[in-house]
C-alpha cells in the first residue's frame, strides 16, 4: 500500500499538505466542532479535503448522513500508511473499519481533487 507523507505547510490557517505517490494537494486540519461537522451541509463545488487526526488508534464509524456529494475516505494508520480506501456514497448510514486507525482524509470528489481521486480509485 501507499504511504501518505504529510507536511504542516501553514499553521495558523490550519492547512496541510499531503503526498500520496507523487500527486500534493491540500487539506484542512479539522479540530474541535469542525470535526462533528465534517463535509455536512458544504455544497460540492466549495468544499475542501479534511485530515482528522486522532488521539489514539480507534476503529470509531463515520457516517454521511447531510453530505449531498460523494467523496473518498481514506484511513491511515499512525505511522501514515494507508490501511483502506472508500468511495462513500451520500447518505450512507454507517461506515466502519475492522482495524484501528489514527487518521482519516476526506476527499470530495470535485474538479478540485480529480486527480487525486482518479488515483486512489
Amino acid at each position: 500500500m501507499w504511504v501518505c507523507i504529510i507536511k504542516n505547510i501553514r499553521k495558523r490557517k490550519r492547512k496541510m499538505k499531503i503526498k500520496i505517490k507523487n500527486s500534493f494537494f491540500d487539506v484542512k486540519i479539522c479540530k474541535g466542532l469542525h470535526r462533528f461537522k465534517g463535509l455536512m451541509f458544504v455544497r460540492q463545488k466549495k468544499a475542501e479535503a479534511l485530515l482528522f487526526n486522532f488521539d489514539k488508534p480507534g476503529r470509531e464509524a463515520i457516517h454521511s448522513f447531510f453530505v449531498f456529494f460523494p467523496f473518498v475516505a481514506v484511513w491511515l494508520d499512525d505511522k501514515g500508511k494507508i490501511i483502506e480506501i472508500r468511495k462513500i456514497k451520500p447518505f450512507t448510514p454507517y461506515v466502519s473499519l475492522k482495524k484501528p486507525y489514527s487518521k482519516l482524509i476526506e476527499i470530495p470528489i470535485n474538479k478540485k481533487y480529480s486527480n487525486i481521486v482518479k488515483l486512489l480509485l
